[in-house]
């Protein structure tokens, strides 16, 4: 079993997992780092800075990654040590602390008046904005996304490809649902994407489902991308991020294989184009934007799938999945930077550094403000007015 190892590499590299049974096996990154001209260093030193507002502390992250989570003017942040804390999203002022006998493993997820955590043990916790456990739950195994809630129901996603519905007002189980696992798998914090009534998650093999948010039952089934390759290694084509949403397409891209989008009521494919990514993507009114391998943040015409730009100069191999901050795409990556590029063109017009360590999951976006979580446990708000 793969809960709480502690000798694990840090959770921004590719690892392979090889089986439940016999552990993980690494997969670092072989590529030669990026070579820069001197005038292209002098471009990149010459960007804009974005406004640090507030800075703060949480512990290191070892094996987990953890997302900030914003609502009603307040920041939570967790850490592997079992820490919740809360901030006020505009100052940093921390508003309270809780240091659990738990070990976070994912985390936060938000809405609905709770705040959601999985542990390295496969328990799911749930509390209130005043820091007070409402309940706890077990679920299969180790937890790497973090919990959602949508009409009272929590959708849990646990190692073992398994997702899990509980009741939000007392962790109950309501529905289990197996994904398939193959042999050789991608150790990722894929998670699941809840909109419109129905969980959408894409597994190991490039498969991506739809099921009722209330039954766990199959809407739909397809495919993002088919294995290619004669290895095993090489016909790895993993889905091991959130797919996006919007009310007529959902959305999705496979490590080592295609970036797609389908029907939302049926799962018809609208388009596909190859694209290899393990961090994920977001989509707009007019584009799906990928945050794809070696460093490349490339734009796709949300209707046709006709690459319209690609941003590959942003001095780093890995970065975080995109988000939207209105007419930007901003993006962390694995020195610590946050980087902000237009949407229109891919052009990098901000960029401020951390403290050095990996940002290992997408920037969390709000009003006026982006916040980010390092692997060094450094928790930095900058202002998105500048």
């Amino acid at each position: 079993m793969l809960a709480g190892c502690g000798s694990m590499p840090n959770p921004f590299d590719m690892r392979i997992v090889e089986s439940m049974s016999t552990g993980i096996s690494d997969l670092m990154a072989t590529d030669e780092p990026i070579v820069y001209d001197k005038e292209e260093l002098a471009d990149l030193k010459a960007i804009d800075r974005i406004p640090l507002k507030w800075k703060s502390k949480v512990g290191e992250t070892l094996v987990a990654s953890f997302s900030p989570a914003y609502d009603n003017g307040a920041l939570y942040v967790a850490d592997e040590d079992g820490k919740l804390t809360k901030y006020d999203a505009a100052s940093g002022k921390e508003l309270w602390r809780i240091k659990t006998k738990n070990k976070f493993s994912a985390g936060v997820g938000i809405g609905e008046g709770l705040l959601l955590l999985g542990t390295f043990e496969g328990e799911v916790l749930a509390y209130n904005d005043a820091g007070n456990m409402l309940w706890q739950s077990s679920v299969s195994s180790e937890i790497l996304s973090p919990p959602q809630v949508q009409s009272n129901v929590v959708i849990v996603r646990t190692i073992d490809g398994r997702i899990f519905a509980l009741d939000a007002l007392d962790g109950k189980r309501k529905w289990i649902y197996q994904g398939a696992t193959p042999s050789l798998t991608v150790r990722s914090a894929a998670g699941i994407t809840l909109a419109h009534g129905a969980v959408f998650a894409g597994f190991p093999g490039g498969k991506l489902v739809a099921l009722s948010l209330f039954t766990g039952n199959i809407g739909w089934e397809t495919t993002v991308s088919q294995p290619r390759g004669v290895t095993e290694l090489e016909r790895m084509t993993d889905i091991t991020s959130l797919p996006v949403v919007n009310n007529r397409l959902v959305c999705s891209v496979a490590y080592q294989g295609k970036v797609a989008c389908f029907a939302l009521n049926d799962g018809t494919q609208i388009w596909s184009r190859e694209s290899s990514s393990s961090a994920g993507l977001v989509m707009d009114n007019d584009y799906v934007y990928v945050t794809e391998e070696k460093g490349i943040v490339a734009a796709y015409d949300l209707l046709s799938g006709a690459g319209m730009w690609k941003q590959s100069r942003l001095g780093s191999k890995k970065l975080t999945r995109p988000v939207i901050d209105g007419q930007f795409i901003v993006v962390g990556d694995d020195q610590g930077f946050v980087n902000i590029l237009r949407n229109y063109d891919g052009s990098l017009v901000a960029r401020a550094g951390t403290d050095g360590s990996a940002i290992l999951t997408a920037p969390s976006v709000f009003t006026n403000g982006i916040a980010v979580q390092t692997a060094d446990g450094g928790v930095h708000s900058f202002s998105t007015q500048f």
